[in-house]
């Protein structure tokens, strides 16, 4: 075993790797920009390295200097987390050249998967199914119109240096394919710096299940399936093992074939095959087909270590030092089952906009796993993915488990920012869901119900309005009056788009009247570390920041402070500039001055957390001046551009 290893990521997948290396008595090395100088995973490791600016290509992309890194603080190996350099071939060259041994594959097996459309053929030839379509080398758009025609519409266009969603379409007729094409190519030219495509059908009712596998370089096990079907934007979002519905015979099928895929390439470490599975008629040994395999450890992975009791890190640590597979395929088997959500800095009815913030408020319930890279306290970075942590359950059965899960998504307080929390909680409780029917276009056709914000009721709003005045601390505890009756305090609050304002009275010792305007009225109480209103013991939480605070009941309802003293009066939104929603980088600009635009039309795009995201115009009109250029560097509210004052 290694005495000391760097660990080439941040966050969450940092701070995992690190939990396991030092349980094995392995040192490990940190390495950090300019903006995680305080992280969490900086703060675990027992050396840490300043690695660059904030930016991944000033830092976590710099192969070359955290190589130098690794050398110098003697590390005898470099495990790449996931995402960054974990499967960058080249990076593994380097590692090597360098006299270190690299935590994963072989460069040669990256290579292998690093090209979807090679891939599939190497598949073909190991025996793994594949997905019927056009992966060859003409790139020419009538060739690949042409292709589409042959295997049938809907269609698929996906990037062949992909991931993540990134550089595909779904074309559901011919007219419709050269304007996905071009915009399909141009996408992936962005993020992959590679613009061609691969051409797939379509499958109706998809589910995406995918195989755990782990191998020495010669053979190959695997740990069984996972069901990453409830997706958003190609982007999983819960995930469980092990999938609802499999069959013994189909399960064998597919373990088979990740195997298979794994010793065609003489793999080594752990590593994902990923199938897209027709469910339209059941599970069915017949109906899966190859799509991709992750050279890499999976976000997800801590599902497959619920229900078979491996820790897959260890085994990763074991065999880059040497050792061969730590078991055979007879000794691996299924124990209950286990699902995964991951939880975000998002504004979900904004469409999931990735959020920022400063965690004021992180508790997470007992009995289950967290898997995070934040503290309180820590600062959700424009930077890097907006990741606040993955919670991870295991019961004796699906229904146990997943109960496990909605309970503890209740039980998750998180302050000083957006989160997807209440909307993963939705999912928990979705009828289809929860019966097992799932397939990756659940939350699309389910978005109005899963996204809708939820809005505190008045017994929420009466304890946000005694937390936004300090009572529940102990203001008030004695009680007050004055000479003409009960001691009372006038509060305003935002919730959402609504400002709402609230009477508060002394009642008696810890006990407060509050009116929400002229007929709503509840008696609150707040003894013990506990909530009471009218009477009944409520499950309430709060959690306040400088100029907001959350009252977690279910849901968690943020509010946010008006000082009364530092108002100012403000008009309804102005649909004569658009902003920038968040920090960025501003990708294009579509727009010109005396540009004719009409509302919805696509006036710029802000790249931001690794995503690109379109900034429309609210209403026709005039552009009357670009604010902004393509490549510059915005903060959250800036004008990027200007349209006409409307005539009055």
């Amino acid at each position: 075993m290694f005495d000391k290893i760097l660990i080439a990521n941040r966050g969450e997948i940092a701070c995992r790797v690190m939990e396991t290396a030092q349980r094995l008595g392995v040192a490990c090395v940190a390495v950090y920009s300019d903006a995680d100088a305080g992280a969490k995973h900086v703060a675990m490791a027992d050396q840490a390295v300043h690695i660059g600016g904030a930016a991944p290509a000033d830092s976590y992309l710099k192969g070359d200097v955290i190589i130098q890194a690794a050398l110098d603080t003697g590390a005898q190996a470099i495990h790449p987390g996931y995402g960054f350099l974990s499967e960058n071939p080249g990076f593994v060259d380097a590692v090597e050249a360098a006299g270190l041994t690299f935590i994963g594959p072989s460069a040669k097996a990256i290579r292998a998967m690093g090209l979807k459309d090679a891939a599939k053929a190497l598949m073909q030839e190991a025996g793994v199914p594949v997905v019927p379509g056009y992966h060859g080398a003409n790139q020419d758009p009538e060739h690949l119109s042409g292709a589409a025609d042959t295997i049938g519409y809907p269609v698929l266009i996906k990037a062949v240096a992909g991931g993540g969603g990134k550089g595909m379409r779904l074309v559901e007729r011919p007219q419709d394919f050269a304007a996905a094409l071009d915009s399909a190519r141009g996408e992936a030219k962005t993020a992959f710096g590679n613009d061609a495509v691969l051409i797939e059908k379509y499958v109706s009712k998809p589910r995406h299940i995918e195989v755990q596998v782990f191998g020495d370089g010669t053979h190959a096990v695997h740990l069984f399936e996972r069901d990453c079907s409830l997706q958003r934007r190609h982007q999983k979002v819960i995930e469980e093992a092990p999938a609802p519905g499999m069959t013994e015979e189909m399960r064998a099928a597919m373990g088979q074939a990740g195997v298979r895929a794994a010793e065609a390439i003489g793999y080594k470490g752990a590593g994902t095959v990923e199938f897209i599975v027709d469910a339209s008629d059941g599970l069915r040994a017949d109906r899966f087909w190859f799509m991709e395999m992750n050279t890499r450890l999976q976000v997800e992975h801590p599902v497959t270590e619920a229900i078979t009791g491996v820790d897959l890190v260890e085994w990763q640590l074991r065999v880059a030092a040497g050792e061969s597979l730590p078991a055979r395929q007879e000794d691996l088997s299924i124990n209950g089952h286990a699902f995964e959500a991951r939880i975000y800095a998002e504004d979900v009815p904004k469409g999931f906009l990735p959020a920022t913030g400063t965690l004021s408020h992180l508790e997470f319930p007992a009995g289950a796993r967290i898997d995070s890279g934040v503290r309180a306290g820590d600062t959700i970075s424009p930077w890097y993915d907006p990741m606040i942590a993955k919670i991870t359950v295991h019961g004796p059965t699906r229904g146990a488990a997943l109960r496990q899960l909605e309970r503890a998504l209740r039980w998750t307080d998180i302050g000083g920012t957006v989160t997807n929390v209440s909307f993963l909680r939705l999912l928990a409780c979705q009828p289809d869901f929860v019966r097992g029917d799932v397939d990756t276009g659940l939350i699309g056709r389910e978005a109005d119900s899963l996204t809708a914000a939820p809005v505190a009721c008045t017994k929420a709003r009466s304890i946000a309005a005694l937390a936004a005045l300090g009572l529940h601390e102990g203001a008030g505890e004695l009680g007050g009056f004055t000479l003409w009756g009960p001691l009372g305090w006038d509060v305003t609050l935002t919730h959402h788009d609504e400002e709402f304002s609230a009477r508060v009275l002394v009642s008696g010792p810890g006990q407060f009247d509050v009116a929400l305007g002229d007929n709503t009225r509840h008696r609150v109480e707040h003894k013990g570390g506990l909530w009471w209103v009218d009477a009944t013991r409520v499950q309430a939480r709060v959690a306040r920041g400088r100029d907001e605070l959350t009252v977690f009941w279910g849901n968690g309802y943020r509010f946010g402070l008006i000082d009364p003293l530092a108002r100012e009066s403000s008009a309804g939104g102005d649909t004569n500039v658009v902003l920038a929603p968040m920090p960025g980088l501003v990708k294009a600009v579509f727009a010109s001055a005396g540009q004719e635009v009409h509302e919805g039309d696509r006036l710029a795009i802000l790249e931001a957390m690794k995503m690109e995201h379109s900034l429309l115009a609210a209403r026709d009109g005039v552009v009357a001046e670009v604010l902004a250029e393509a490549g510059s560097q915005v903060e959250a509210g800036a004008a990027l551009v200007r349209l006409e004052p409307e005539e009055a």
